[in-house]
């Protein structure tokens, strides 16, 4: 549906700098009558056209070609102007300058993209995902992001919606008529359909757990006792001397961040103060930080000294702080230090997965990077991959908990207005990542996000 908000906007789209081309994006109604003083040249649509770019005094600011897209035939679906001249940016501020002068006003960030998406060419996940495209640091984002684009992200949450609206249906036809079917909350096909959902939004919400890490990231907390070396692998990691290594036990008392790039992946570690039981009250703030970091983390390195520590994990050194760190696949250990005795580096899959390296020498450290990569989903292919947010993936969990209530409801309660009350919702959270329903806040967070002039 178009925005009725019809006032015209204008961008530089390109970089600042010194380029080749530069690009001024134009967008809003009767744009024909807002340049004829800029460009005395007949212009037609999806017709490229070489035209002089003119000031208020008829002088030639610039010369270069004209692009025009007429409604609902563009990316905003409004009329659209390109005027493609040379990259400098005298000449582009000139030519922006002009075009305000001609009635135009510069566009808010992602001005654009947000008036695409309220007039219907996109939805708010293929929106997010031109953001994501720009951003992408690695070929594997880029080609995420560009799935996203594409609509396959959307296309997997519609059929979704697609079902869930589908049992509405069901459910709400037989509250209605209860005659008909007196006993549907009790045949079968209501848990059936409830649980085809919970496994299909499985699927989608590790894929999209996946993107996430892809687009922004994975946060790999480096946590053990005092003195087992975790300063020193994130130097390794990182490549600089970050954090300050010594002998004395208990050196780092605060969190140290450091965002490193792995074959183009973007990785966030987290250096944490030593766990251990401490009388000195800056050094309690720094435990208490750490566990705080631990509890948020994607993925915590464990890291324990080899020649004193077992891998049989958990063991009679660590029975106090075991029963605090997250779900097991959250945690790999790292068993640093192998080049104080006779081990080798090597990398163990068991009921922990189980790193043994040197943080020192560097030895072992390409297993944990290979290792680290293939947590973040590095292949040489990402076929069927998409680009996604934090916001999706928690509104994927949100979700999740809806039809996990009507499944309750179903089992337990055996009140269909329950559950197709936490259906409503379940469809509700879904519908926000494609933004069919959206709060304007949420919208407006979004789009502020983006490039002027995208």
């Amino acid at each position: 549906m178009p925005t009725g908000d019809q006032d015209v906007i204008a961008a530089i789209a390109t970089a600042p700098g010194r380029g080749g081309i530069g690009i001024v994006r134009i967008s809003g109604s009767n744009l024909l009558t807002l340049v004829r003083n800029l460009i005395q040249t007949e212009i037609r649509p999806r017709i490229a056209t070489v035209a002089n770019f003119l000031d208020a005094g008829g002088q030639v600011i610039d010369q270069g070609i004209v692009l025009y897209f007429t409604a609902p035939h563009s990316f905003t679906g409004e009329d659209v102007i390109e005027l493609q001249g040379h990259g400098g940016a005298v000449v582009m501020d000139s030519l922006l300058a002009r075009v305000i002068q001609l009635g135009a006003r510069l566009a808010r960030p992602g001005e654009f993209s947000e008036r695409a998406f309220l007039n219907g060419k996109i939805d708010l996940a293929q929106a997010e995902a031109i953001a994501d495209l720009i951003d992408a640091s690695s070929r594997q984002a880029a080609r995420s992001a560009m799935r996203s684009l594409q609509g396959e992200f959307s296309r997997q949450i519609r059929e979704l919606v697609e079902s869930l609206i589908q049992l509405r249906i069901y459910v709400e036809a037989a509250i209605d008529f209860p005659e008909e079917d007196v006993s549907f909350l009790n045949d079968g096909r209501v848990a059936g359909e409830i649980q085809l959902l919970l496994s299909a939004l499985a699927s989608i919400k590790d894929r999209a757990r996946q993107g996430t890490i892809l687009q922004e990231g994975m946060t790999v907390v480096i946590a053990g006792k005092p003195n087992a070396g975790k300063s020193s692998l994130l130097n390794a990691l990182s490549g600089r001397e970050t954090a300050i290594v010594t002998e004395i036990a208990g050196t780092t008392r605060d969190v140290l961040r450091e965002r490193i790039d792995i074959d183009g992946m973007p990785l966030h570690i987290v250096d944490t103060a030593g766990l251990r039981e401490s009388t000195d009250a800056v050094e309690q703030e720094g435990i208490r930080r750490a566990w705080a970091e631990i509890e948020a983390a994607d993925q915590v390195l464990l890291i324990m000294d080899s020649n004193e520590d077992s891998i049989n994990f958990p063991n009679s050194s660590w029975p106090e702080y075991f029963h605090r760190f997250p779900e097991k696949s959250n945690i790999t250990l790292v068993l640093n230090k192998i080049d104080l005795s006779d081990q080798s580096d090597s990398i163990v899959h068991g009921e922990y997965t189980s790193i043994f390296l040197s943080a020192k020498t560097g030895q072992g450290l390409p297993l944990l990077r290979n290792y680290l990569k293939g947590l973040m989903g590095y292949s040489g292919s990402i076929e069927g991959g998409f680009s996604a947010r934090r916001r999706h993936l928690e509104a994927l969990e949100r979700a999740e908990q809806s039809i996990e209530n009507a499944r309750i409801q179903l089992n337990v309660g055996g009140n269909g207005e329950l559950v197709a009350e936490d259906l409503r919702h379940a469809q509700q959270q879904l519908g926000e990542i494609t933004g069919e329903f959206t709060a304007n806040d949420l919208l407006g967070r979004i789009f502020s996000s983006f490039c002027i002039g995208k």
